[in-house]
């Protein structure tokens, strides 16, 4: 029976999303005869550039995911004039720009105000349903809600659609990156698993010398054995020759040198950062407290250094694990010992460090959490969870320093004007990358989903 034209188009789109593992699929191992699936990933990636959006090609973005929630009152949103049950045990500061004040705990950022800003009003709507973590994830990554599961991606996430559109502008790096590993609302969904995004697995936060492995050859497979294979291929596709056979050997090619050249195993070396660079940005703490949450969870600060190193040489979109800002006890110690001294000196650093490299105009930070917390201090000197405001701070990428956009009301309870939604975030940071927002993917059920629902670009940033 003759597919018709839906079915033909539907069957096409299943050809470009192959559910294949990037992460996996950048090991020589399985470059073989009968595996040569990277170069599938490549020409499929290459296809759906051709009908992206005009992308900027020195673009990048960095999101410093603080998963968990932090807290708009304790940290970017003061509110020094209520009772201390909604203000909180800190005092603000004045920064740099005239009128704008922050936590107490954040002096370094305070003295650069001028050159990243802070948006206020960002809220979930009601009919979002009670938004809390994973379901906060999703809607943040992905500008729709969470399914059923919400730790599982519905709709792909926006490095997914990164890496679908503009993997071709650096094809010796992958062009979506996590460091760590993915955290709910960074998968690739049904778009497919060729652009899940590349996991470092290994960990800049542990102690020791980082090391990536996932560039690393098979146990077997040497230099002189690549070079073997590479050899027989050609001779395979000389007595095949066709222009589909053409064009396949250039992605053969351009996976053989992804793991066999130089230029991800150097961006991905944080060891080449000097000792002065990487005490800037913070090294490990000096003090254990035993709950690993109340000194600031793992030394993130070296992982927004090596997302630093990423962008620099060309990674489109980096997602940085900074969690766990999820204070229901003893909150205002677990920042004042770890969390806001850690990040005031690590945000700082990398606006510092992104300036100084020549790099803040065409890098976008992005750094927030999927929820906020309670105006209310609760029994255990902590506060919950509390979608209906919180803050990000905005920096690069054109962004101005020195502005607020919208503000919260006199108890930091919701937006009192200007309300900003998630997805208006997404589209700000879209429209930096140049990725088309008005393209449809088709799903496993057939049915065509645009990039981005709503949202619009917030542009009073600029």
């Amino acid at each position: 029976m003759a597919r018709s034209a839906a079915q033909h188009r539907t069957c096409e789109e299943f050809r470009r999303q192959a559910p294949l593992s990037r992460r996996g699929l950048l090991r020589v191992g399985m470059l073989g005869a009968g595996g040569l699936t990277l170069p599938q990933v490549l020409a499929s990636q290459a296809s759906a550039a051709r009908s992206g959006g005009e992308a900027a090609k020195d673009a990048s973005v960095i999101i410093l995911w603080m998963r968990g929630g932090p807290s708009q009152h304790d940290q970017w949103d003061p509110k020094p004039e209520q009772p201390v049950e909604i203000r909180g045990e800190f005092s603000p500061i004045q920064t740099k720009v005239t009128g704008i004040q922050l936590c107490e705990l954040q002096p370094m950022c305070a003295a650069m105000m001028d050159k990243w800003s802070i948006i206020r009003s960002l809220h979930h709507r009601k009919e979002d349903g009670n938004v809390g973590h994973s379901n906060g994830d999703q809607i943040c990554f992905t500008g729709y809600p969470a399914g059923q599961n919400a730790d599982q991606n519905v709709m792909p996430s926006c490095g997914s659609y990164v890496a679908r559109q503009q993997q071709h502008l650096q094809p010796a790096l992958p062009a979506y990156v996590m460091i760590p590993r993915m955290v709910p609302g960074t998968d690739a969904a049904w778009l497919g698993s060729a652009y899940k995004p590349f996991e470092t697995i290994a960990d800049p936060a542990s102690a020791g010398p980082f090391k990536m492995n996932n560039f690393s050859l098979a146990a077997g497979l040497t230099g002189p054995r690549v070079a073997e294979r590479r050899s027989l291929l050609r001779q395979l596709d000389r007595s095949l020759r066709t222009p589909t056979m053409e064009s396949f050997d250039r992605f053969q090619q351009q996976a053989i040198d992804i793991v066999t050249g130089s230029a991800a195993q150097a961006a991905f070396d944080l060891e080449k950062e000097s000792k002065k660079t990487r005490e800037r940005y913070g090294l490990m703490p000096t003090f254990n407290p035993g709950d690993p949450q109340r000194c600031g969870s793992p030394n993130w600060a070296q992982r927004m250094l090596l997302a630093r190193r990423l962008v620099e040489a060309g990674v489109r979109l980096v997602t940085v694990d900074l969690r766990w800002w999820d204070f229901h006890k003893e909150g205002f110690d677990s920042q004042r010992r770890g969390f806001l001294p850690r990040f005031d000196r690590a945000y700082s650093a990398l606006i510092e460090d992104l300036e100084q490299r020549g790099l803040l105009d065409s890098t976008m930070v992005i750094a927030w959490g999927e929820i906020g917390r309670t105006p209310r201090v609760n029994k255990n000197a902590g506060r919950d969870h509390w979608p209906h405001v919180f803050s990000a701070a905005v920096a690069g990428g054109g962004i101005q320093g020195g502005r607020i956009i919208g503000s919260s009301d006199r108890q930091g309870a919701v937006p009192k004007d200007n309300p900003k939604l998630p997805h208006d975030v997404l589209a700000t940071i879209y429209r930096h990358l140049g990725v088309d927002m008005t393209t449809h993917y088709i799903d496993t059920a057939g049915r065509p989903n645009l990039v981005l629902p709503e949202g619009k670009p917030i542009d009073e940033l600029f």
